[in-house]
């Protein structure tokens, strides 16, 4: 059964090791990951960094829900953002031929896959811990990132799905 057949993630049962309360986050970035597939197969590279109406591209979207990924994931674990972070982050929407949307997708891929591995290697008893996000330091738990790196990637997809169908019969 092609992915397109299928239930989405969250109706094809528990992902085998990740916590119970984590469930709804591993669905929801599998989901993502899937999408993003899904979506970004047989798109235009040449339409990579294009901004349709001034929206945000394709490729925007694809360095974005990875780069939040991956400082939520960061700062889940209690720790602030590397000097590598802040520049991944200064260079997110930055159009350059040497990212393609084959390296794009994979590295989201990867990304997601990491996260999967945390799930698995988190208890739930660390779940409500307090964290805080960013400079400012604003006050989450550890779940509330795990949830928000999830939805937000979700978020994201959906806007990427319509950039993509907005480009492609233009």
């Amino acid at each position: 059964m092609s992915i397109s057949n299928k239930p989405e993630v969250w109706l094809r049962g528990k992902i085998p090791e990740v916590p119970d309360l984590l469930q709804p986050a591993a669905h929801a970035l599998l989901q993502s990951a899937e999408e993003v597939s899904r979506y970004t197969e047989d798109f235009p590279e040449e339409l990579l960094w294009a901004k349709p109406a001034g929206r945000a591209s394709v490729g925007f979207h694809l360095q974005h829900i990875t780069g939040v990924l991956d400082r939520m994931l960061t700062y889940a674990e209690g720790k602030g953002l590397s000097d590598l972070q802040f520049e991944y982050l200064r260079q997110e929407g930055s159009a350059s031929e040497k990212i393609g949307i084959e390296k794009l997708v994979a590295a989201f891929q990867q990304k997601v896959a990491e996260a999967l591995e945390i799930f698995k290697n988190t208890s739930e008893t660390i779940l409500t811990e307090k964290r805080t996000v960013g400079r400012k330091k604003l006050p989450s738990s550890v779940i509330g990132l795990y949830f928000h790196a999830a939805e937000h990637s979700q978020r994201h997809v959906g806007q990427m799905l319509v950039t993509i169908s907005v480009l492609k019969i233009s």
